[in-house]
């Protein structure tokens, strides 16, 4: 049975590249757009080669948090999880100028952002959202009424002034016209998902018999690094699963929330993979700068997918850790090995598939049912020369352990529905291709 949802993916990408224009030329974009959909599409070729990078800490810049009187009873917070705001200030009557600035620098242009506003009467109100010199605006407004439903704000309410960054055409800016009253209105880059909200996700998975939730460690401040497992074997076969290594990455989160879900599910074929491998997964592997609302790094000031040779970060430690100690004590291996991230669009980067793990040919496998599985859907994938780089969790889990291991990147705009489609399938065929 193919899934109908190839056509949902086409829009994702109409819907980034909307992300880099005006309204003025709103329809004169989406006419290109759909005359160029109906061509054949040339996928994205994806991110440069990443390079190696010191990962000893470095000091970050805190928000200073409060609710802020704006004026004329309109008032702004980031005094909760997940928020950031660095700066904020009432240009004149109908605008509100908010500056968002990362936790350190040099820095990946991923610039999280997220407030909220209300005012003692209702009103429409402008907000202009800007960055530091070397940023750009990347993320579409989504907006809340209660911090936990999110719809993405309306493209003809908001719009982009257009800046020339690295020889190409990025957002410089956003302002956005809002509707505002006594009721708190919340904006954020993308779908709040704090560290409260994962751990009532992970408590709901542990209620099941064959899954137990623990504390493998520490972040860099004394959250808990949490590790759920899945499953009722003796660990000869193992699989791990990880997310969110940057905070703004929620759409990687929600695929591996809809993976792991599957994997607990009472589907036969779920029962019988979970008596023959037992799966470990670390849905939050940034705690730190996801509830501080950073753009990438961890409260060290690190991109924690650049520690996995060094290992001077606690968190990526905690996980080695771990995993060094599930294969002494009982002799078992891990099959195979997946981290969950967000990109400009869905992508799979992948081990050079002539190496042979302890699974050869699970990967391409894998990938070519899950586009067998989605009707126009063709995945778009990225091997690595060699193991790839020697320093992200995919080198890691291949280098360290002969895990067949892959980064699964969603797109930043991917529609959720497919997100969690493909997501489900993808489970499903891994397990039965590892049931053979």
């Amino acid at each position: 049975m193919k899934y109908p949802y190839g056509s949902v993916y086409k829009e994702q990408k109409l819907f980034t590249m909307a992300f880099f224009i005006n309204r003025t030329s709103f329809f004169i974009f989406l006419c290109a757009s759909l005359l160029c959909a109906c061509k054949q599409e040339t996928q994205w070729k994806g991110q440069a080669p990443i390079k190696k990078v010191s990962t000893q800490t470095v000091p970050i810049q805190l928000q200073f948090k409060g609710t802020f009187d704006l004026g004329d009873g309109v008032f702004m917070s980031n005094d909760y999880m997940g928020a950031r705001l660095n700066g904020v200030a009432r240009t004149n009557d109908t605008l509100i100028s908010v500056l968002i600035t990362p936790e350190n620098l040099p820095i990946n242009p991923s610039p999280w952002y997220g407030f909220k506003i209300w005012s003692e009467t209702e009103k429409e109100i402008f907000v202009k959202l800007t960055y530091n010199e070397n940023a750009f605006h990347r993320y579409d407004p989504r907006i809340s009424r209660d911090g936990q439903k999110w719809e993405v704000l309306d493209s003809l309410k908001y719009q982009v002034d257009i800046k020339i960054w690295e020889e190409r055409e990025v957002p410089e800016n956003l302002t956005m016209k809002i509707s505002i009253g006594k009721d708190t209105l919340w904006i954020s880059a993308q779908e709040l998902i704090t560290s409260s909200e994962v751990d009532i996700w992970m408590d709901k998975l542990a209620s099941k018999s064959f899954v137990s939730k623990s504390k493998i460690g520490e972040s860099k401040v004394g959250r808990p690094i949490n590790l759920l497992t899945i499953g009722t074997s003796d660990d000869q076969k193992m699989i791990i699963a990880i997310s969110r290594q940057h905070p703004p990455e929620v759409t990687g989160f929600l695929a591996m929330k809809a993976f792991v879900e599957i994997l607990c599910s009472d589907a036969k074929m779920a029962k019988k993979f979970r008596a023959r491998y037992n799966t470990y997964v670390v849905p939050l592997v940034n705690p730190d700068g996801v509830d501080n609302g950073h753009w990438r790094h961890n409260y060290g000031g690190i991109d924690l997918n650049r520690d996995w040779k060094d290992f001077k970060q606690p968190e990526t430690s905690a996980i080695r850790d771990f995993m060094k100690q599930k294969v002494t004590q009982t002799g078992g291996k891990f099959y195979f090995g997946v981290d969950f991230h967000s990109t400009w669009e869905d992508i799979f980067y992948t081990i050079n598939p002539e190496l042979k793990g302890n699974m050869p040919g699970l990967i391409p496998e894998l990938i070519a049912s899950i586009g067998n599985e989605l009707e126009d859907y063709k995945p778009n994938v990225k091997p690595s020369l060699g193991a790839g780089n020697e320093i992200t969790s995919k080198a890691f889990f291949f280098n360290e352990f002969g895990a067949e291991s892959l980064t699964y990147e969603v797109g930043d705009n991917t529609p959720r529905e497919f997100v969690r489609q493909k997501g489900e399938i993808a489970a499903m065929q891994l397990m039965e291709l590892m049931l053979k």
